[in-house]
């Protein structure tokens, strides 16, 4: 019987072996940390073996085949041992796509892919189709692929999904855009990283579909280095003879397959960033067949993604905005682009190798007070102590929160947008978001 060993036992891993028990395999999950309970009552419930707090190399080494938990850097000890006895390493991903035939939406870029993503499965889902959400959101494909039976799945795909990706074919793939993130998993080279997400495209026919923002100049770059024999779907907010998807005249237009077209002032969604997104959920549901009835329905009725612009509340005349999921330098820019009103400023955490250049005019156009919250904020202060603003430090976000509101004036907006990720003072981005909530309701 071949043995699948799972590292990693969160989502992505739990549903990985029970969908390997399921197949008949082998099955030993392992994860260094703790499980949480709820991922232990699942493998128990298959009667799966698991450890936690360790890695024993005896119990993993003999695998055939290795599911990684894309959390897992490729230099940890275990995977570097793994790759000197050449076992191949895949991801849940990888894995689960052997065993369905439902056809594969498939998201990623550096910003924009959990909105995109979360629209796509809205509209597909309203218009009646048998659709699964999964990836970096929704339940474990392979949890669905075990214990569900969709015809259709969206996935959004990170990075670290992608890398460890390699027969699996997107039937549609969409690429919103590539700026610098996560390069401190990348050797601190954006070409790796580049390299990482164009990887979306691997394996598609002409029978697929590539769906992108025509504008971003990496990815115009990136595209004259590949074969690519899916049909290309570019979208762009101007315009022009090599997109398919614009606006013109304040009208939201897809001109192919089918053409759709709507006022841009009923889309759901605002701002630019929410435009791209809107675009590229649009044209992919037009792929997928929706009626355009439906397309319309479904874009003017999107609530929105917790974490990502969300309003937290409105205090004395302070409006809080949790922007938690802006965990690069691009996400923040975006999030400051769409601010009406004077801004006080949250940034800091776990720096990716973040280059702050790309928002120092609009932090010196829109912002009346910057909050560091951080264990380390020496990077923020060398990039924004010059430019006269207010700062405070604070390690809580209690503090945070107070610290904004003195800053504060009524008319102004306090914004949440750190550019980095938040594992230094929070469990993850989620809790980081949710905090800010609560002490916004607490004031």
């Amino acid at each position: 019987m071949k043995r699948i060993v799972v590292l990693g036992a969160a989502e992505s891993g739990a549903g990985a072996a029970v969908l390997a028990k399921k197949k008949g395999f082998d099955v030993f999950v392992s994860d260094m940390s703790a499980i949480k309970d709820r991922y232990k009552n699942l493998l128990n419930e298959h009667e799966i073996v698991w450890e936690e707090g360790k890695h024993t190399e005896s119990l993993i080494l003999n695998a055939d085949e290795v599911i990684k938990s894309p959390g897992i850097p490729e230099n940890a000890p275990m995977i570097m041992k793994l790759k000197e006895r050449n076992i191949p390493i895949i991801s849940e991903i990888e894995f689960a796509g052997r065993y369905t035939n439902a056809k594969m939406i498939c998201i990623t870029g550096s910003n924009g892919k959990t909105t995109t993503t979360s629209l796509i499965y809205h509209i597909l889902k309203n218009a009646g189709y048998n659709v699964g959400l999964a990836g970096n959101i929704g339940s474990s494909l392979a949890l669905q692929v075990a214990e569900q039976n969709f015809d259709y799945y969206v996935i959004e795909l990170s990075s670290f999904q992608l890398d460890n990706m390699y027969d699996f074919k997107a039937d549609i793939a969409v690429l919103m855009n590539i700026t610098p993130d996560h390069l401190d998993r990348y050797d601190f080279k954006m070409q790796n990283y580049v390299d990482s997400k164009m990887r979306i495209i691997q394996n598609q026919t002409e029978n697929d579909a590539f769906v992108f923002w025509n504008d971003d100049p990496i990815v115009a770059e990136e595209l004259k280095k590949y074969n690519i024999k899916a049909k290309l779907c570019p979208f762009s907010e101007f315009k022009s003879d090599s997109v398919i998807g614009y606006v013109e005249r304040d009208e939201y237009i897809i001109e192919q397959p089918t053409p759709f077209n709507m006022e841009q002032e009923e889309l759901a969604l605002r701002g630019k960033h929410n435009l791209y997104n809107s675009l590229a959920a649009g044209i992919t549901a037009d792929l997928a067949g929706v009626s355009n009835e439906q397309i319309r329905e479904g874009l003017k009725t999107f609530e929105g993604v917790e974490h990502r612009l969300e309003k937290a509340g409105r205090v004395r005349g302070v409006e809080f905005i949790n922007d938690s999921k802006a965990t690069n330098v691009n996400a923040c820019w975006y999030a400051l682009d769409s601010m009406r009103t004077p801004t006080v400023l949250i940034l800091g955490g776990k720096d990716k190798g973040n280059d702050y250049s790309e928002i120092f005019d609009l932090v010196k156009e829109k912002c009346i007070g910057l909050v560091f919250m951080g264990v380390d904020n020496t990077k923020l202060h060398a990039a924004f102590d010059n430019f006269g603003i207010p700062i405070a430090d604070v390690k809580s976000m209690k503090d945070c929160v107070d610290e904004c509101f003195k800053m504060a004036k009524p008319g102004s907006t306090v914004l949440l947008s750190p550019c980095c990720a938040s594992f230094d003072l929070f469990k993850n981005m989620e809790d980081r978001g949710e905090q800010f909530k609560e002490c916004v309701k607490n004031l």
